[in-house]
């Protein structure tokens, strides 16, 4: 072997050396026992439960709901107008403890009839109603809403907000009755996609996260108050729906860690989150 190639060799030799812990920075697995669960499987909507306002349960009125090139749509093309027929699509069971995550985008024109706050909206329903209780008029089931919007081209619009339909939260150690608030997120313009997360632990924390930064957090999620009192009850679980708000949207993933099994450990909880909420997933365009 000659000068010029035992110098390569070596190069060679020391920089593979250094790959498995150049890799051991850049790639993060998950945290042992915890994977994501594809709550959507990118061919139909089975596990999924439709409720339309106005509707049966499972009604599919003009197709709202559907799978085109392996993403969820909400689509209006078969409405003449949208007549307030607010619509969700809900997974077959309920959570209690876990991390959630959507990636979205919205697209086309709203549907002619759709309110003024509704453009570019739609959101992720979290620890909501079973839809089979919710009355056949009833707009949106009682949940904690992480609003999804889109900007509109003109100024600030923020997304991952929060928007509480027969509920409220705490936070700075006050009851916010407020139906919605803002996040600190950027705006998002035009049909990119966003990925939007949600911490939700039982009924002590939810932290709402865009493109892997944290954006909002709230506690003690719980029902609209009864009577003269300015608490309501805790809700420690409940469904995962998506949003039908008269403006088209696509999802093209629904994804889910269940962290059911470290409620009981807080310790072991809190390192599981910190390893999980370390990596920044962003969404592709």
């Amino acid at each position: 072997m000659n000068k010029t190639k035992r110098v390569s060799f070596f190069k060679y030799i020391i920089i593979a050396g250094f790959l498995p812990v150049i890799f051991a920075f850049v790639i993060k697995p998950e945290p042992a026992g915890v994977k994501w669960q594809q709550l959507f499987n990118g061919k139909d909507l089975k596990d999924w439960t439709i409720k339309i306002k106005g509707r049966d349960l499972n009604d599919n009125f003009g197709n709202t709901f559907r799978v085109v090139d392996g993403k969820i749509q909400v689509n209006y093309d078969h409405y003449k107008e949208f007549d307030e027929q607010y619509g969700h699509l809900f997974y077959k069971k309920p959570f209690s403890y876990y991390l959630i995550a959507a990636e979205y985008r919205f697209t086309g024109n709203q549907v002619k009839g759709g309110p003024g706050w509704a453009f570019r909206n739609s959101g992720i329903m979290i620890h909501g109603q079973d839809p089979a209780t919710m009355t056949k008029g009833q707009d949106f089931p009682n949940s904690i809403e992480v609003q999804l919007l889109g900007g509109n081209g003109s100024g600030k619009r923020t997304t991952a907000n929060v928007c509480t339909p027969g509920t409220q939260y705490v936070m700075n150690n006050s009851v916010v009755k407020n139906h919605c608030m803002d996040s600190n997120s950027k705006t998002f313009d035009g049909d990119q996609w966003v990925r939007v997360e949600a911490l939700v632990l039982g009924d002590s924390l939810v932290v709402h996260y865009v493109n892997g930064e944290e954006v909002l957090r709230y506690q003690k999620p719980q029902t609209d108050p009864v009577g003269n009192s300015d608490n309501g009850t805790l809700i420690k679980s409940g469904t995962i729906s998506l949003q039908s708000e008269s403006h088209p949207v696509e999802f093209r993933k629904v994804e889910i860690i269940n962290l059911e099994k470290f409620a009981a450990k807080p310790e072991q909880l809190k390192k599981v989150i910190e390893q999980l909420m370390a990596v920044k997933r962003v969404a592709k365009q």
